[in-house]
């Protein structure tokens, strides 16, 4: 019968566990926290040194039940929750209902959960860190100030329904500002002149450089038509042969943030979706912690790629290599990656791509660097200079087995500049005095392009460089924002709604402190600081709270109601002949009657593909399910009996080639 008893967040982390411990341990899962703030009030004294009212959270009473009984005849009970704050701070409620004392060594972690690890942490229990859990009650506790106190506020002078909150206002501000840059974005016009040259034997492409002197920048198309004149046609002559070796080192082992990034660029994945992909990996004992911006590896994990790396490449292939960390990571633990490089596991497809993924990268940044010969050709035509730029790899080492993606860019001067190194690759020899024949010379008219707007991963990547929020809040925040109706994706970027435009230019005019990037990333640095002992927190939340309470009492009543526009729709109420308008509820936009309360009309907005039913000619509906993901189906299906037509798809339909 089983004398020692472990308590983890999940049931499949349960099982996992139960796997390496055996008969003489009961694992049981608490399903995440069990005791919170209640939702019904703020549940902070904040005139107690802001002591927080902790309660057993809604359907967790069954649960609180099964952890005492199962404790109360075991010799021992280890706390193997998640190893961060938030971990810690669960580890600590279930302390206190289970009435360890403070000082009992319970606490165990492990960062990927193997049998090694698993065992090995059972043998070196710890108390429970009040320092972090004091960090995490802090973080709790300051978002909670702020979310109670500010969003009654935005439902009386905006709506019912809103919320602000520390972090996640900060993050709409960061997509806001991206919005007013685009508006206010002028474009440019600038010209490009190419030249379609031949050795002989051989075509390259030049492009226009400048004169003698230097660059010259193409404005206008009179500046080039003069600039066509001079040099159609003429001697056009090598001056220059720059040959160089160019090294790239690399991408980092994963974060939570880069891989959250490059899953986006590789495999479409959402930030929420990436997470819960890489949750259960983690879990079934794949890879390790998921939530981390850290880019430590440990001496075993680079023993086993040096291992892999050496076998499957070969010698000249593997570098001991080691990344420093970010001034602000915490460096708790490692970076994400495998626990083992197997190549035949039993899992789903999309856990298989994030797992590859993974593991693609972790290997790779163990790996030799990439070697190119780069080559750099100046020509002159008369007092002009044309470029030819050209790099061939020479050793591809880590680029044998990874390539990290790219983000898009705006189109601009810029970026067509640094199209010139991959234009060319396999460049003719060409010497100094070589002369080239012109085939062919033309100049394409351009326009600046305004910045991208932010997608969920490049968002994640500007909140990390500028220290708002942490891994564990990144994913949480988007969501927020999303169910919130403050933004919304067209295809996959991230465009701010008309409400979140008003809630982000209340929150500016009134709250600048909320929204200051800089206060909201000091902030953060003062709760790495508790977590580390360098800090009271109680302090810490009386050097935030008295301020904060004075800015809303200054401007509460200045703040003037809002009327938010409705928007109104080509469609007829059936029942009164008035336009409806468009509204927005818990699942989405509808159609409603404005001449609510006499008539109570709505009804669903219905959005359709400009493609017929491949089985029966129908319209097809575009239709959500709860996660908001959109499958397609024919309006003529039913779901019943009677269905005319049995067509629903996941996949767009597209038109049949004629």
């Amino acid at each position: 019968m089983a004398n020692k008893l472990v308590i983890v967040e999940s049931p499949s982390k349960a099982k996992t566990i139960k796997k390496y411990l055996g008969s003489d341990y009961e694992v049981i899962a608490s399903q995440g926290h069990i005791i919170d703030l209640p939702v019904s009030k703020m549940a902070v004294d904040t005139e107690n040194d802001f002591k927080p009212e902790y309660k057993v959270m809604k359907g967790k009473a069954k649960i609180v039940k099964q952890i005492k009984d199962e404790a109360k005849n075991k010799d021992k009970v280890y706390l193997a929750t998640d190893p961060d704050r938030e971990g810690e701070a669960i580890a600590w409620h279930i302390k206190n209902v289970l009435n360890i004392n403070d000082n009992e060594e319970c606490r165990i972690e492990f960062h990927e959960i193997t049998q090694n690890a698993v065992k090995k942490a059972v043998k070196n229990p710890r108390k429970v860190d009040q320092n972090l859990v004091d960090a995490q009650q802090a973080r709790r506790i300051l978002d909670r100030i702020v979310g109670y106190k500010l969003s009654p506020l935005l439902w009386k002078k905006i709506k019912k329904g809103l919320s602000a909150g520390r972090v996640q206002s900060v993050a709409l501000k960061i997509i806001m500002d991206r919005e007013r840059e685009i508006r206010n974005f002028k474009s440019e016009e600038y010209w490009l002149i190419l030249a379609k040259l031949s050795t002989g034997k051989d075509i390259v492409l030049a492009k226009f450089y400048g004169n003698i002197n230097g660059k010259i920048e193409l404005k206008n198309e009179v500046q080039v038509n003069e600039i066509l004149r001079k040099i159609d046609n003429k001697e056009y002559k090598v001056i220059e042969v720059k040959k160089s070796e160019r090294k790239k080192n690399p991408p980092a082992p994963f974060t939570t943030s880069s891989l959250q990034q490059e899953a986006s660029r590789k495999l479409g994945y959402g930030v929420k979706r990436t997470m819960m992909i890489a949750q259960r990996l983690y879990e079934s004992g794949h890879i390790t912690y998921m939530r981390t911006d850290s880019t430590r590896l440990s001496d075993e994990a680079k023993a086993m790629a040096k291992e892999y790396i050496k076998s499957e490449y070969g010698d000249k292939y593997y570098t001991d290599r080691v990344f420093k960390a970010k001034g602000n990571a915490q460096d708790a633990h490692e970076a994400i990656r495998p626990t083992h490089v197997d190549a035949n596991l039993s899992l789903e497809k999309d856990e298989e791509k994030l797992y590859n993924l993974i593991k693609n990268r972790f290997l790779a940044s163990q790996m030799a660097i990439a070697i190119y010969d780069t080559t750099k050709i100046r020509i002159q035509v008369e007092d002009y200079i044309f470029h030819v730029n050209g790099s061939v790899i020479k050793f591809d080492g880590f680029m044998k087995l990874y390539i990290e993606g790219k983000d898009a860019k705006a189109k601009g001067k810029d970026t067509d500049q640094e199209d010139e190194e991959t234009e060319n690759n396999n460049l003719p020899i060409l010497n100094v005095g070589d002369i080239l024949t012109q085939k062919d010379l033309k100049a394409e008219q351009k326009f600046t392009e305004p910045p991208v707007r932010y997608t969920e991963a490049s968002l994640v990547k500007a909140m990390e460089e500028k220290g708002i929020g942490r891994p564990s809040t990144y994913a949480p925040t988007i969501s927020t924002l999303q169910d919130r109706v403050y933004i919304e994706k067209e295809n996959k970027y991230l465009v701010p709604t008309e409400l979140g435009e008003i809630v982000d230019n209340m929150m500016e005019e009134n709250f600048k402190d909320i929204v200051d990037l800089k206060f909201t990333a000091e902030m953060e640095t003062k709760l790495d600081m508790v977590a580390e002992n360098k800090e009271n927190y109680v302090e810490m939340l009386h050097e935030f709270y008295e301020p904060f309470m004075k800015n809303l009492e200054d401007v509460e009543d200045k703040i003037e109601k809002v009327k938010i526009p409705e928007q109104v729709s080509d469609e007829k109420c059936e029942i009164c002949g008035r336009n409806m308008v468009i509204k927005q509820g818990r699942f989405g936009k509808f159609l409603a009657c404005p001449g609510y309360p006499e008539c109570k009309n709505t009804k669903p907005i219905v959005q359709t593909v400009d493609v017929p039913c491949p089985k029966c000619g129908g319209n097809i509906l575009i239709k959500k399910t709860k996660t908001k993901r959109s499958f397609y189906v024919c309006e003529n299906n039913t779901n019943s009996e009677n269905s005319k037509c049995d067509f629903i798809s996941w996949n767009k339909p597209k038109k049949e080639d004629k």
